[in-house]
């Protein structure tokens, strides 16, 4: 083989034989490596003229070697040519002479079991000027739907394709492609002595064509005339119902409550026997489901090769499952649950959140509901500044929200307010989880109520 050959995207076979190659040449016998590209071209657009255009295409790759006295090297690179990869496997070896010896990662035990089959569609990209005209079109019906809507100050149209790769010494080889398609609308309305007020909403797809780019217009719009009529709120506590997009703000800002290799480091709430605890009212189910239909960029695998698998993490108010990565599954005596990423430090996380009622619970309070409660309650759409306002490892948040008051049915925008409280005791005061799950872009889940939550109201 030519040793200045340059892989041509990420060739799974061409990768493994070079680095068969190398590490015979260097005497390792046990490496792995994971390596990602992408291809992305996206626009923005400002009162019917380009913004930003941008293109580019990302290769990266993190190759891991454990030599003779099982010490760990690890290197990145973005340079995916033959010699670059002979310099990252040299930069392994370096690097594996400072690896402790007495804490080293293992392959994954399940990086050459089946994968799931999912459906990735690859579809064919389109020029810049295609997704320009349609974000152009895009901005000025959003503008044209009310006079008080005067400009869509953030917005994006993105188109991407990505790969990911999964090999090892001990012959796994995964390989897994797809593309995926966004767009993103923030408006902005001024009225006369008014302040001036904001709201957006995002679409993912699989592809440009599927893309509802309508309904994205549509909800912007109509969440932003809303926001129009506003007044100020009083502070105090009051019954609270989150939509399925704030609710799952809330649960993926304490998401450290699932993850083991927080709970190993000392960053979650939870610890290493809470597992079996109540830790919520016994009507609410957490899972993480990434390989959900609806979950548009799901790969069939994690950055170890572990297959990606559906999780119950929380079953009738009760902690079942963590999620893990080799080393954290080791720890705890189970097996991987494919949300690892490789790195330096091998990172846990979650894919795609779903929550649910059971259906062998009855809810505190019956009698709500969003389309005909008619008491007073405070209606949260969406929560910002959540990585300066929650302390993942106490449980606390302190968050300012978009959001209405509303009283007898009708809605009225809240100025300006905070949400604030402890994770736990939101979770232990939920009275009501609807029946009904809404597909987000983030994942899937009801309109949850609960009660005596504190609101701070601002000036």
């Amino acid at each position: 083989m030519n040793t200045n050959q340059k892989t041509s995207g990420l060739d799974s076979d061409v990768l493994s034989i070079l680095l068969e190659q190398y590490s015979k040449e260097s005497e390792i016998k046990k490496w792995d490596i994971g390596a990602s590209s992408s291809r992305d071209i996206s626009v923005q657009v400002h009162q019917g003229n380009a913004k930003q255009l941008k293109g580019s295409q990302r290769n990266s790759m993190t190759l891991r070697v454990w030599n003779k006295k099982n010490q760990v090297g690890i290197t990145s690179t973005s340079d995916l040519s033959s010699e670059g990869i002979k310099k990252a496997m040299r930069g392994a070896i370096e690097a594996s002479l400072f690896g402790n010896e007495k804490e080293s990662p293992e392959f994954s035990p399940l990086a050459k079991t089946e994968l799931k089959e999912i459906n990735s569609i690859i579809t064919n990209s389109h020029s810049i000027d295609e997704l320009l005209m349609i974000l152009k079109n895009a901005e000025k019906e959003l503008i044209d739907s009310h006079q008080s809507i005067n400009s869509v100050p953030y917005n994006g149209l993105n188109e991407s394709y990505m790969e990911r790769i999964y090999i090892n010494s001990e012959g796994a080889n995964r390989h897994m492609k797809l593309s995926q398609s966004s767009i993103y609308l923030y408006a902005k309305a001024e009225q006369e002595n008014k302040k001036p007020r904001s709201a957006g909403a995002i679409r993912i797809n699989s592809n440009l064509e599927e893309l509802d780019i309508g309904s994205c217009i549509k909800e912007t719009s109509e969440k932003l005339i809303s926001h129009l009529n506003y007044k100020p709120i009083q502070t105090n506590k009051y019954l609270i119902c989150f939509t399925p997009e704030a609710f799952l703000q809330l649960i993926s800002a304490f998401s450290s409550m699932f993850n083991a290799r927080s709970i190993i480091d000392g960053l979650s709430l939870m610890n290493e026997d809470s597992i079996g605890n109540q830790i919520s009212v016994p009507n609410l189910n957490i899972s993480d489901e990434g390989l959900h239909p609806k979950n548009v960029g799901a790969f069939s695998f994690d950055g170890e090769g572990t297959p990606t698998q559906n999780i119950k993490l929380v079953s009738n108010g009760i902690l079942t499952n963590l999620l893990h990565s080799e080393a954290t599954a080791r720890k705890f005596g189970v097996k991987p649950t494919g949300h690892a990423g490789l790195g330096a430090k091998v990172s846990v996380s979650p894919d795609w959140l779903v929550v649910s009622k059971s259906e062998s619970e009855i809810d505190k309070d019956e009698s709500l509901d969003i389309k005909t409660t008619v008491k007073e309650y405070i209606l949260i759409d969406e929560l910002t500044a959540i990585h300066s306002g929650v302390k993942a490892s106490q449980g606390s948040f302190s968050l300012p929200f978009d959001g209405w008051i509303v009283n007898d049915g009708k809605k009225t925008s809240i100025e300006a307010a905070t949400v604030a409280g402890d994770i736990l005791k939101v979770l232990n005061s939920i009275v009501k989880i609807e029946n009904e799950q809404v597909i987000t872009h983030q994942g899937i889940s009801p309109y949850v109520w609960v009660e005596n939550i504190s609101i701070t109201g601002e000036a």
